[in-house]
């Protein structure tokens, strides 16, 4: 059985990973645990999306997806953030 073709189980924890990293890195915490896993599936997509415009692949398997992943939900984090800065936060 391919690692890749593990299913819901397999995208849920390789998001939340990818986004608790993503996080951690951008911003220094996450958003939750719900918002974590959803913003590291989205990653997901960005990361395998851009990698495929770019023409790079970065290996297949549970460490592949992790860093597509990983990468995407970054970039996916950097924007939020970079929009959600301009908002008025309460005191």
């Amino acid at each position: 059985m391919d690692p890749v073709s593990h299913g819901i189980i397999f995208w849920l924890i390789i998001g939340g990973i990818a986004g608790a990293l993503a996080g951690r890195i951008v911003d220094g915490g996450g958003f939750g645990i719900v918002v974590d896993i959803i913003v590291g599936i989205v990653g997901a997509f960005i990361g395998g999306w851009l990698g495929g415009a770019l023409g790079l692949h970065l290996g297949s398997g549970i460490v592949g997806s992790l860093v597509t992943a990983l990468i995407g939900a970054v970039i996916l984090l950097a924007v939020l953030r970079l929009f959600s800065r301009g908002r008025a936060r309460p005191l």
